[in-house]
């Protein structure tokens, strides 16, 4: 995992024909789109596609396709309009890039060291706190006892507090078991910080092994857990957290009743 650079870009348009032609040439990526309108729905389309443009490069955060939707024409696909984006910023000095169901402007991978002079210096995490990450990812929803489980040591609260704070962990719902201990898991800035479109883009056994982060000695029973396919959605034996849990977390300020 390698931390992404920001940069601040400028659109453009694409005045490149040779470019253009490239992209007309690509109906599987650009799903179809520039060869099977007539001339009316093309530029319907490609008024759409410099809106969301103007959206994504404006916006401080990633954007939603729920976001796009409320803001581009009625009847627009999102999903071709922006992978018709994509695909014109493919090999731009910035890429267009999704993080979980939000889209945002990154500088390409190849260029990231040109900005490392500008690259916020984040405090390093302990091995303690990467451990902890690394099992909220691979395993969420996972309670704390269960982190300290998989670990084999106890887990400080001092420890997932400051995962809180980078905003890569949030709680996200109570086990329906007893104490109801809370369940975490990771946030989109999770994923946009580690450049990775989806959770389950997590590198695997075998690409952990090749970047040497797996010992050669590991137990034959050993393996690495698939991360769920949507992260966001409780289990069955989790329920969501209400403004009492809130409250009696420290995360909501209590309400104040009058006598």
């Amino acid at each position: 995992m390698s931390e992404r650079a920001n940069a601040s870009v400028i659109p453009f348009k694409v005045e490149d024909d040779a470019e253009q032609g490239a992209v007309a040439e690509n109906p599987a990526q650009n799903q179809g789109q520039n060869l099977s309108r007539n001339p009316g729905e093309r530029l319907h389309m490609a008024e759409a596609v410099r809106m969301a443009e103007a959206i994504v490069f404006a916006s401080a955060e990633p954007v939603s396709e729920k976001q796009l939707t409320s803001r581009l024409p009625d009847g627009i696909n999102i999903a071709a309009a922006m992978a018709e984006l994509q695909q014109i910023y493919a090999r731009r000095g910035v890429n267009l890039v999704r993080v979980g169901d939000a889209w945002a402007f990154r500088t390409a991978g190849d260029l990231a060291f040109l900005m490392s002079r500008d690259t916020v210096q984040q405090r390093k995490l302990s091995r303690a706190a990467l451990e902890v990450l690394a099992i909220i990812a691979y395993h969420q929803p996972v309670t704390r006892a269960e982190i300290e489980d998989i670990r084999g040591v106890e887990t400080s609260k001092g420890t997932l507090d400051t995962l809180m704070e980078t905003e890569w962990v949030r709680m996200r719902g109570r086990r329906r078991t007893p104490g109801r201990p809370v369940t975490y898991g990771t946030t989109d800035i999770f994923l946009d910080h580690f450049a990775l479109e989806e959770i389950r883009d997590l590198p695997g056994m075998e690409e952990l092994k090749g970047a040497g982060l797996l010992s050669g000695r590991m137990p034959s029973n050993f393996s690495v857990p698939l991360p769920p396919a949507d992260p966001d959605a409780l289990t069955d034996d989790e329920d969501p957290l209400t403004d009492i849990d809130l409250e009696e977390l420290g995360l909501l300020t209590p309400r104040v009743t009058e006598d």
